[in-house]
């Protein structure tokens, strides 16, 4: 059976905080092997093992290892989906609680989207954070649910070191509860990101 080898196991264990698990995941790569960041129809979606050995990582997959990693160190594996409205692409971060306030593990290629300290007071709190740097290159604002936490641990044992891509927890959290972000008919009146912020958004760390 696979496993995680001895220096693997060392390494994972020195990452033992939620920033030094973010830290990690910002020195990896981002996995361009699909269209684009969050795009689930196509691409890989490999295991922990499989995405730490490879160097390189999109948000599901960096969700999917930041979540293993913080389990190894106490914290429960979840993950979180933000689904934006047609046009745009979904992202995917792994939340924790630290002293009863919630952050974030975010991979991400942009400057937005990113980790998120753990002070905010519940779920919904930490998704509506993402609400503003959430745009397309026109400005207007397109984060429209976020989803109920989905525990890792409820997966088959060793889900971490399956080869091969996981689509199962894909399908797992397309269907799971979602809860709207806009009140009715809200959509409508957003003020659109300011071009400052556009252009912000528009910062890479990794060229594909």
């Amino acid at each position: 059976m696979l496993s995680f080898t001895k220096k693997e196991n060392l390494f994972l264990q020195k990452l033992n905080t939620p920033a030094k698990v973010q830290d990690f995941l910002n020195s990896i790569k981002f996995n361009f092997e699909k269209e684009t960041e969050g795009e689930k129809s196509t691409g890989v979606l490999r295991s922990p093992l499989f995405t730490l050995r490879s160097r390189k990582a999109h948000c599901f997959e960096g969700a999917l290892l930041g979540a293993y990693i913080l389990s190894l160190h106490g914290f429960a594996p979840y993950l979180m989906h933000l689904k934006a409205e047609k046009g745009d692409y979904d992202h995917v971060v792994a939340p924790f609680k630290v002293n009863g306030f919630w952050g974030a593990l975010s991979k991400t290629n942009h400057a937005v989207l990113r980790y998120r300290e753990p002070v905010y007071k519940n779920i919904r709190e930490l998704a509506m954070s993402y609400f503003h740097e959430y745009f397309l290159d026109n400005g207007r604002k397109t984060l429209r649910q976020y989803s109920k936490l989905l525990n890792l641990n409820t997966f088959e044992k060793n889900w971490e070191l399956l080869e091969g891509d996981l689509w199962g927890i894909d399908e797992e959290l397309d269907k799971i509860k979602h809860y709207n972000i806009l009140p009715k008919g809200f959509s409508k009146k957003l003020r659109k990101a300011d071009i400052v912020e556009i252009k912000a958004g528009k910062i890479v760390e990794y060229k594909g």
